[in-house]
């Protein structure tokens, strides 16, 4: 009877220890295909000023959010979070292998205020969003150069089946990632920089 708890015990542990090292795997190989895209994605970004984003950007509200082609993927631009010394390309639409490589808009548009980001955990993706304070700032930058400075507003913990609720609010951007558990989702509400919360 205890050989047979033994080889139970032996076999969790091992089954535990190859969850993990695929994990890790994973995560490196996110890590290291966002490099690779962010390092094209940037070759082609605009040159960008430094000053405070222009009153006359180049685009109206209903204009599509121009993407660019890179390795047969598309992208939208780029997410800056500077208090956690990220920069991540964004690609123009979500699903489960593209969550993969990138961040992904699961929907909305910069230009509408209402862009929604997702993101696996990943530590070189959204693992530490939890680590933002309301008032850090963040922004978005398209393929024209046009960019779009936000501050996070609040946090949410939603369901995992919660769309209305990801999707409600007056919100100009959201970021979104599963929980460590994986049970729910950690969402951060953003809103214009200087404008407060929404």
């Amino acid at each position: 009877m205890k050989n047979k708890y033994l080889i139970a015990g032996i076999l969790l542990l091992s089954a535990a220890l190859c969850l993990s090292v695929y994990n890790l795997w994973d995560a490196n190989r996110a890590a290291k295909s966002t490099e690779t895209a962010l390092g094209e994605l940037e070759q082609l970004l605009p040159e960008i000023s430094e000053e405070a984003p222009s009153s006359d950007p180049a685009f109206t509200p209903e204009s599509e959010m121009p993407a660019v082609e890179i390795h047969g993927k598309r992208y939208i631009g780029r997410l800056d979070i500077p208090s956690l010394e990220l920069s991540l390309p964004v690609m123009e639409n979500w699903s489960l292998s593209n969550l993969k490589l990138a961040p992904c808009r699961y929907q909305g548009s910069a230009y509408l205020g209402n862009l929604i980001i997702a993101a696996h955990n990943y530590p070189g993706h959204f693992g530490d969003l939890w680590k933002l304070d309301v008032g850090d700032g963040l922004s978005f930058t398209d393929m024209e150069g046009n960019r779009f400075e936000y501050e996070v507003a609040a946090f949410e913990r939603l369901g995992p089946a919660a769309v209305e609720e990801m999707e409600a609010g007056k919100w100009e951007m959201t970021l979104f990632t599963c929980t460590a558990s994986g049970r729910n989702r950690l969402t951060l509400r953003c809103t214009e920089a200087g404008k407060g919360s929404g």
